[in-house]
């Protein structure tokens, strides 16, 4: 097993190559090779369809007497998976195609038919054109013709796409200017709204001044300083129904007003005896 893989073989040095026999073969020996059908064809025995790409065991051969500008044919040899019949198909160089040429015949196929007949029609019209002068003058005229046919219909194509784009254009100027307008009144519907609430809101509450708390100057009245004028900040109270200006005591708890009142109290008893003590 190990010698299979082996690349240098051994030779001994009284090996002479010239004294193998050489194998003479056939001229045109057939060759079998793996291949698929080139096309689809229905075999001529029994009728069966072989489609393009199926897969067969073929034998191949060169063509005698037959090549095209030097380029050989070779024919291969296949069996129907029905009937094992043969079917014979060889290379066609000039159309870079196969050609069916026993056994089966090969399926209709409306392009090659077409493709033919243009390429017919276009020799016959050179050759006809080279024999005779005015009628390679009409032609010329009829193919100038129908370019300028061919032209028009383009321009027009062009002009009818450049309108529907420029009235594609208005049309979505006229959806954005719309569009702009409708935000634009419902911007101003709300700046209204928004104001009619903020001038609600300025009827029902207002600001007033508050004292500050006064638990820092019994400290200052203990040093002997005469007190200054006690700070104030601003609250918002709610105003009554007849849009009167609440007294803000009365929005106060009593707890808190009555500390309030021995605050103040306190604060001026603080300040007449300060007073007092000065004059004396």
């Amino acid at each position: 097993m190990s010698e299979r893989k082996v690349l240098n073989k051994y030779f001994p040095p009284d090996f002479d190559p010239s004294l193998i026999p050489r194998r003479k073969g056939p001229k045109n020996s057939q060759q079998v090779v793996r291949l698929m059908a080139p096309f689809s064809m229905r075999c001529n025995t029994c009728g069966e369809y072989i489609y393009k790409g199926k897969k067969f065991n073929a034998r191949k051969e060169t063509v005698d007497g037959e090549d095209y500008y030097g380029i050989k044919i070779f024919r291969f040899y296949i069996k129907c998976t029905l009937c094992s019949a043969e079917i014979t198909f060889k290379t066609d160089p000039k159309n870079t195609d196969y050609a069916a040429e026993h056994g089966a015949s090969r399926n209709f196929e409306p392009w090659r038919d077409e493709q033919g007949g243009q390429e017919e029609d276009r020799l016959a019209r050179l050759e006809e054109e080279e024999n005779n002068p005015m009628k390679a003058l009409e032609n010329r005229t009829v193919d100038a013709k129908r370019e300028m046919d061919i032209l028009d219909a383009l321009q027009d194509i062009r002009a009818r796409n450049a309108r529907n784009e420029r009235v594609g254009h208005s049309v979505d100027m006229v959806a954005r200017v719309r569009a702009e307008d409708l935000e634009t009144e419902e911007d101003q519907l709300r700046r209204e709204e928004e104001e009619e609430d903020e001038k609600l809101v300025r009827e029902v509450f207002s600001k007033v001044s508050m004292p500050a708390p006064l638990g820092g100057q019994s400290s200052s009245s203990s040093s002997g300083s005469p007190s200054e004028a006690s700070t104030f900040q601003p609250v918002t109270v709610k105003r009554k129904a007849g849009d009167i200006e609440p007294d803000l005591h009365s929005l106060l708890p009593e707890s808190t007003r009555e500390l309030i009142s021995s605050k103040v109290a306190s604060h001026r008893t603080a300040g007449q005896e300060t007073q007092t003590r000065f004059k004396i």
